[in-house]
């Protein structure tokens, strides 16, 4: 009897332990002990989630239920209120006729005259309009730059300014060139930017070795310093002063006058405009006579119509791929517009966290599109049940897609040999912030998606990323 008591208890064991949860699995191993003793990591504040989808179970957990800065994981969060929101097609512009007068609501769609989109359907409907456009004054209830942004940061292409109506990207670019050929005491720079503009441009030689471009906040007078670069572009975001600076440019690439009609707040959604749209110049909801000497009789359209400038995935893919954080702002935006009726990204973020992300493990303090702010915190457990939520709901194969992998995008110096094994947004911020999360494949074909959040570190960031993927190679090669 004592006999079978000791097996019963052997096998007792087996069973307990043979079923332990995955951490423990995971934990049996040195992997995990091996990253967080790296030094790149060791005197950091780090946070670690991996879930098996197929066991349903995380194999692996440590301060997965902290709040972290995850700096462009953040972008995770946009994507999924874009591919909620948005549709198969990104709203371009919004239009109706009345009175011989072509009326435009802007939608903040990012990609109008983007050298990036060669195909661009709204600028062929203005280039094709033969009657007087006007656009009507849309709810910007935001600001040009996000909340906690670092607004010295003003003039870096990565912080180009949100608007309602972007062109150009928002940006103007500056080229500087030196033209050889000449004898050898001669040498010619000149100066280019793209687009063409009627704003003040000073010359001057640079105060250091390097061509630089800049401009004071909140004005359009720049000052260009030649610097001994033969061959460089400055990607200057403008001030975009509403959409001000927007229809100044248009005017100049149509050749046309284009006028901007004032209009008070409709609190509808874009696809309900038409409803808003009343007969009678008593009743006008937009005042299009105010500053504008367009008539307006006050004859409401049977509907408007919405020019859809491309594949809603075409912007998705370099948001995510490339961390576009301009993209991701207007995301949000033209998300907040099409629910709301309105452009503030307050209003779609709200909403989204007591709706669809109400059921997030840990509710994250969320407040920008991009990651730029330092305000943002989510743990690394709710970064693993959205990536899980956006899997479910619109497929590996489109989202696996959109995110990069070995050698592309932000990953492109990354996982090379691992390329198909791992799908996932990385994020930066400074010395701040370096993180990374998505999905493993693992060489047994186990299914896994993970988040890994490092904050507060003092070492280079590029040391924290390969102690990062050092352990993530470890994951898909030994799990």
């Amino acid at each position: 009897m004592r006999l079978i008591r000791i097996f019963a208890i052997f096998i007792f064991f087996i069973l307990l332990f043979g079923s332990c949860t995955s951490p423990r699995y995971l934990g049996r191993t040195t992997i995990p002990d091996r990253f967080l003793e790296d030094p790149a990591i060791s005197d950091t504040h780090v946070g670690i989630a991996v879930y098996d989808t197929e066991r349903r179970e995380y194999i692996y957990a440590y301060n997965s239920d902290k709040f972290f800065v995850p700096a462009s994981n953040v972008k995770l969060l946009t994507l999924y209120a874009g591919l909620k929101y948005l549709g198969d097609s990104i709203p371009g512009i919004q239009y109706f006729k009345s009175n011989d007068t072509v009326f435009l609501y802007p939608t903040g769609d990012p990609t109008f005259l983007l050298m990036d989109f060669p195909v661009q359907p709204v600028f062929e409907f203005l280039q094709q309009c033969d009657k007087p456009i006007a656009f009507i004054e849309p709810e910007w209830n935001t600001g040009a730059l996000g909340y906690g942004w670092p607004w010295n940061f003003y003039l870096n292409y990565y912080m180009t300014e949100r608007s309602p109506f972007p062109v150009y990207g928002n940006v103007v670019i500056w080229a500087q060139r030196q033209m050889t050929g000449f004898d050898e005491d001669v040498q010619i720079t000149y100066v280019s930017c793209y687009p063409g503009h009627h704003w003040p441009v000073t010359i001057k030689h640079a105060e250091s070795e390097r061509f630089e471009v800049k401009r004071l906040p909140g004005i359009n007078e720049y000052t260009v310093y030649l610097g001994y670069d033969s061959d460089r572009d400055l990607f200057v975001p403008f001030y975009t002063d509403g959409m001000n600076a927007a229809i100044e440019l248009l005017k100049d690439t149509l050749n046309k006058d284009i006028s901007m009609v004032s209009g008070r707040s409709h609190k509808g959604r874009i696809a309900d405009m038409s409803d808003l749209l009343c007969t009678g110049i008593q009743d006008d909801p937009y005042n299009y006579h105010v500053n504008s000497d367009i008539p307006y009789t006050g004859v409401a359209p049977d509907h408007l119509i919405t020019i859809n400038s491309r594949a809603s995935d075409s912007l998705f893919r370099p948001m995510i791929l490339y961390s576009d954080n301009f993209f991701a702002e207007q995301t949000l935006i033209m998300g907040s517009q099409i629910l709301f009726g309105e452009m503030d990204e307050k209003l779609i973020i709200n909403y989204m966290l007591d709706n669809e992300l109400s059921g997030m493990p840990d509710q994250p303090v969320w407040v920008d599109g991009s990651g730029l702010s330092r305000y943002n915190l989510l743990s690394p457990r709710s970064i693993v049940w959205l990536l899980g939520k956006i899997k479910d709901e619109f497929g590996f194969e489109r989202v696996s897609h959109l995110l990069p992998t070995g050698g592309e995008g932000t990953l492109e110096d990354l996982y090379l040999e691992e390329k198909g094994n791992i799908y996932a947004k990385t994020g930066t911020l400074g010395g701040n912030a370096v993180t990374l999360s998505g999905f493993l494949i693992t060489g047994k074909g186990r299914p896994l998606i993970f988040s890994v959040l490092v904050n507060n570190h003092n070492k280079d960031s590029g040391e924290v990323r390969k102690a990062i993927e050092n352990f993530i190679r470890e994951l898909i090669y030994r799990y």
